[in-house]
């Protein structure tokens, strides 16, 4: 079973080139042939359900491609061949924070995954409103051991999440956010290095509910 299955098991980036949309949409299929391979029967010739989509699998293995993406833009500097001097520390910063808010959502997908499997997929999906938002510091809160430093960082996470990474201006009217960013920051003087340990603890806290189902 293991032979025929294998190629599809696999990554494979020819695929992607080939067809970039559907391979980057075909992981609950993937998951699906690998339910197959385990001995459970799994319908793959129709789209999945909203129950199937909210497999903490699939969320927890998004999280890790979310954070691998993350830690991959912090850790290369961008190229700037194009961009004039005097705009290379714009983009720099700007490329910063698209890093943050990848490690932001993969820290979102992480817990929403805790939240399914602490709750159950039935109970989630009738919580779904609730939880449907980017707020870490509150989805983190059933996290143990999180210091007042701990729930800022998160706090100021949220913003790379909400808008500070994907836009320059978080909308008219919100022109505070900008400032509670500086604010947070330097009230509780955070570090990167302080940042990545909170988000492994974040996030190695999914083997904990595991072992607790």
């Amino acid at each position: 079973m293991f032979e025929i299955l294998e190629p599809f098991l696999k990554p494979n980036r020819d695929s992607f080139g080939r067809d970039p949309f559907g391979y980057s949409a075909l992981a609950w299929h993937t998951w699906g042939m690998a339910q197959e391979y385990s001995g459970f029967s799994v319908d793959l010739d129709r789209m999945p359900s909203s129950d199937e989509l909210k497999s903490p699998v699939l969320w927890l293995t998004h999280a890790h491609a979310m954070s691998e993406a993350g830690v991959h833009v912090i850790r290369n500097e961008p190229g700037m061949n194009q961009i004039p001097d005097l705009l290379k520390g714009v983009c720099d910063s700007q490329y910063c924070a698209v890093g943050l808010m990848l490690v932001g959502y993969s820290l979102e997908i992480c817990l929403k995954a805790m939240l399914i499997m602490k709750l159950g997929v039935t109970e989630y999906s009738k919580q779904e409103k609730k939880h449907r938002h980017h707020r870490l510091d509150e989805l983190s809160k059933f996290v143990p051991d999180l210091s007042e430093k701990d729930k800022a960082m998160l706090k100021v996470l949220t913003h790379f999440v909400s808008w500070a990474g994907r836009y320059p201006d978080p909308g008219a009217g919100y022109e505070k956010k900008v400032q509670e960013i500086f604010d947070l920051s330097e009230e509780f003087e955070m570090s990167a290095h302080e940042l990545f340990k909170l988000s492994s603890r974040v996030m190695g806290h999914a083997k904990h509910v595991v072992e607790a189902l």
